[in-house]
């Protein structure tokens, strides 16, 4: 069995090694028709473009791509050709929640909003989305919820209009697959329509596909007001990124918010555990991150002690340092532990400390 993996997917070599020794390791940009042919199957990122110009005439029967996302591997092309496909859903939700806990802390800390006194709206409600309710409510916020899909499936009782998410909220974050069209589409989501239909001002958070909120929409709306502020994980056109919408934004960050050791190592086991289903192949391997080198954290309150675990204003200072390094920030990003690594100890009483305001 000859595997072609992309050799940024942590803590696979000594996995794989159990399964087969026909390995290649290359970039994920560097997946060619000569390099994939005589390959049985392939391990991927959203980087390798999985289609009829890479597949064509080759042996690959099975693809794993080790994200939730899969608009990067032409389905419909796919099951035309009999191989099969498996992407990782929810294995990066803890990590991405990480991400939007500690931007929350951030504009707590630093930027004196009160939480419990604004509302979230929260478009998508799947894996990802659904831990973000909670990290919200935690922060004693009201929470507001837009999923088609679900609304569909269950019910609209527990869902709100994307308008009415534009009328009640202070900030917005986007938990979307990609969908280019259909009844489900969220491409273009957050387009000139919706920035214009938004009464409060809100902050606009993305973390799910650049391609969900259109670039010149949301720079006229930062430009005229009719939004406060922006967080942004995903890019129109990664990793050649706005420079004008990057130096506007709050936070900028260089597709990471799913990059903690743990949502890596989930979406390297389901990868394998999948193809050794498809193989046939016992599963015999062992894949857990590294502990960190400091597992107990002390601090005054709690906000303190998980920013000091994850703190996006370093990769965003870095992004917006050298933008030009997009993918290679990407690529070697040095991954971060989530909360359940680490012992916190806070003292019941928990004084005010001084706080670093944004750079």
């Amino acid at each position: 069995m000859k595997i072609i993996i992309d050799n940024k997917i942590p803590y696979i070599n000594k996995a794989i090694e159990k399964l087969t020794h026909d390995v290649t390791f290359i970039s994920g940009k560097d997946f060619t028709p000569d390099i994939v042919r005589d390959a049985d199957a392939l391990i991927v990122r959203t980087r390798t473009r999985c289609n009829r110009e890479l597949l064509e005439g080759s042996r690959v029967k099975f693809i794993a791509t080790a994200t939730i996302g899969f608009d990067h591997i032409d389905t419909d092309y796919c099951h035309e050709a009999g191989i099969t496909w498996t992407n990782a859903p929810g294995c990066n939700s803890a990590s991405v929640a990480q991400y939007i806990e500690s931007v929350l802390i951030l504009l707590k800390l630093f930027q004196k909003k009160r939480l419990d006194e604004m509302t979230l709206g929260i478009v998508g409600v799947g894996n990802v989305g659904s831990k973000i309710v909670k990290v919200a409510e935690a922060q004693g916020m009201r929470v507001l919820l837009n999923d088609l899909p679900r609304e569909d499936k269950e019910g609209s009782t527990a869902f709100c209009s994307l308008e009415q998410l534009a009328q009640e909220c202070d900030i917005i974050t986007f938990h979307v697959p990609l969908y280019k069209e259909g009844k489900y589409k969220t491409y273009h989501l957050a387009d000139e329509a919706f920035f214009q239909s938004l009464q409060r001002k809100p902050i606009i958070i993305n973390t799910s596909r650049g391609e969900v909120i259109k670039t010149e929409a949301i720079l006229k709306a930062l430009n005229t007001g009719l939004i406060s502020d922006t967080v942004i994980d995903v890019w129109e056109n990664e990793p050649k990124i706005n420079l004008e919408l990057l130096n506007k934004v709050l936070l900028g960050t260089p597709h990471i918010a799913g990059y903690s050791a743990d949502g890596k190592a989930n979406a390297t086991r389901m990868s394998l555990d999948a193809l050794c289903r498809f193989f046939n192949t016992p599963t015999d391997y062992k894949i857990t991150p590294p502990e960190p080198q400091n597992k107990i954290v002390k601090a005054s309150t709690l906000d303190e002690a998980l920013l000091s675990i994850y703190d996006p204003r370093r990769d965003s200072e870095v992004l917006k340092t050298h933008p030009e390094l997009f993918e290679k920030l990407r690529g070697d990003y040095p991954l971060r532990r989530e909360k359940e690594a680490y012992s916190f100890q806070i003292p019941s009483h928990q004084p005010t400390s001084d706080q670093v305001p944004f750079q």
